[in-house]
């Protein structure tokens, strides 16, 4: 009887055992996991299955986001404008030049009409042909006195607002502003902030 009753006792103990002995965890009712398991789980595939699609849903992507780019440019959105169009000396910049007359503004156009005026005129008066081209050398001398005159002027005021940064060689900011002011008004990217000149930045 004795002997019984020590089995009995161990039958139910071991059927009270610790969930830690028999790799049970409270609530789950299943195995914990291995660490080495739980990783692999969590692991993601860094090339994806579908590379076609995916480099296809990349280009939308950057698509989207240049059309995005595009318009705020079209509509003077400078917060959604590239990211180089949104330092504030590139912004003070397009608008110093935008209220300005630029010399420069309708140089190409003026060239482009002057080299076809000279090439009919050039059959019946040779002479004539030679002033209009004289013409021409004087008005570019004058668009690139014009053009170092602004960017003399506006340097100081960049400096002064914003400190040698805005000036640098990296910058690249007197291309970009000479630049802009060779361009016809209406053409200008990004667009100018107001329809008529003379609104200078503070």
């Amino acid at each position: 009887m004795a002997h019984n009753k020590t089995s009995d006792t161990s039958d139910s103990a071991d059927s009270q055992a610790s969930p830690a002995a028999t790799g049970m965890t409270p609530g789950k009712g299943r195995p914990t996991p291995k660490r080495k398991d739980a990783q692999k789980a969590s692991l993601r595939p860094l090339v994806p299955a579908d590379r076609k699609a995916a480099k296809k849903a990349e280009r939308a992507k950057a698509r989207e986001k240049q059309d995005r780019e595009y318009q705020a440019m079209e509509t003077g959105d400078v917060q959604h404008m590239p990211t180089s169009e949104r330092i504030p000396w590139r912004i003070y910049v397009r608008d110093y030049v935008d209220a300005r007359r630029n010399l420069g503004e309708w140089f190409m156009p003026i060239v482009f009409i002057a080299l076809i005026v000279s090439m009919i005129v050039q059959r019946w008066s040779p002479v004539a042909a030679f002033v209009l081209m004289i013409v021409v050398y004087v008005y570019l001398l004058a668009v690139i006195i014009d053009a170092v005159l602004m960017w003399r002027s506006l340097k100081k005021k960049l400096v002064a607002k914003y400190g040698d940064k805005a000036v640098a060689k990296g910058q690249r900011t007197g291309l970009y502003a000479w630049t802009r002011a060779l361009q016809i008004r209406a053409w200008r990217m990004p667009k100018p902030r107001y329809k008529k000149h003379g609104n200078w930045p503070d």
